[in-house]
């Protein structure tokens, strides 16, 4: 499966307006720590892949225990075109984020950086729109949708629309990844 995604810098206040308008379903807000790793037999920065560790805590809701934390493992190919940040993406969920951290660097594998963010989450259509608060890097919109390889021209020019709906110029759109603008930053 791949993950069509457009993202640009958006201020959220705006943003939220627009989804109003657009009677977007509101779906959760979530808390997310994603530790990406290095391999130790490839350079990833250079493949263009990730492969991290995402902890989740969902804020949007009185935790229950366990119930609102969360853990999933993901593997990101590179990117698949030029007109979106759209990549082949593997995500499974883990009982423990510890004990996969640990299997990690059992096998080498070392953390590169973390990187934090706030989420809110919304449905327009079939796509979801993401409000998402960077530490370190500001706020940002996404739009996501999932979808087959024979799909992915006609799922991103509905995200196009999406953005054009939120009133977001799509020609802003940003393709590197936040870990690759925390680093950018840092240099």
């Amino acid at each position: 499966m791949y993950e069509v995604e457009l993202k640009l810098r958006a201020d959220h206040d705006d943003a939220r307006e627009r989804l109003a308008a657009l009677d977007a379903e509101e779906l959760g807000d979530v808390a997310q720590a994603d530790t990406y790793y290095d391999a130790p037999h490839r350079d990833f920065a250079e493949t263009d892949e990730a492969l991290r560790i995402r902890r989740e805590r969902r804020t949007d809701a009185v935790a229950d225990g366990d119930a609102a934390e969360t853990a999933k493992v993901t593997y990101k190919g590179p990117l698949v075109e030029n007109e979106s940040k759209t990549r082949e993406e593997f995500e499974t969920g883990v009982d423990d984020g510890e004990t996969m951290s640990s299997v990690f660097d059992g096998l080498g594998f070392e953390p590169a950086a973390v990187v934090e963010k706030q989420r809110e989450y919304f449905r327009v259509d079939e796509y979801t729109v993401v409000l998402d608060d960077v530490a370190g890097l500001g706020e940002f919109v996404e739009i996501e949708r999932e979808a087959k390889e024979s799909e992915l021209e006609a799922v991103r020019d509905g995200a196009v629309a999406v953005l054009r709906e939120l009133g977001l110029d799509p020609d802003e759109q940003i393709r590197t990844s936040y870990l690759g603008l925390l680093f950018e930053k840092r240099e």
